[in-house]
């Protein structure tokens, strides 16, 4: 499968992971002048802003690794904005979900609530 797809897939798969567990999902693929934002999920107490990591079962490092402080920033950037523009006022919070595919199919999913703080750390 294509990279591309693979991760819109990865998407998919963090969404249902998600609603199963809970959460609604309130806005996919969130793009603002500052950035972008996966998925955009709530709980009963936090709001929780998610990125999502795609890769083969058998990579030599964690897909969160990827979300470099680069990365974190941009996210932490446009979900200020967000949180301006809708108002909400519940605890934010930053996930990374990583999803682990061996061909085409998805075989792992690691949920890592609170992965970096509102300060990229």
């Amino acid at each position: 499968m294509e990279k591309h797809l693979l991760g819109r897939f990865g998407e998919v798969i963090a969404s249902r992971y998600l609603r199963c567990h809970g959460y609604d999902v309130v806005c996919a693929h969130y793009n603002c002048r500052l950035g972008e934002i996966d998925i955009v999920a709530e709980d009963r107490k936090f709001i929780s802003f998610v990125e999502v990591k795609t890769r083969s079962e058998n990579m030599k490092y964690s897909p969160a690794d990827a979300v470099d402080y680069f990365k974190r920033n941009k996210i932490i950037a446009a979900s200020q904005l967000y949180l301006k523009e809708h108002h909400i006022d519940k605890q934010p919070r930053f996930d990374i979900i990583e999803v682990y595919f061996q061909g085409d199919e998805p075989v792992k999913i690691n949920h890592i609530e609170g992965a970096f703080d509102g300060k990229g750390q």
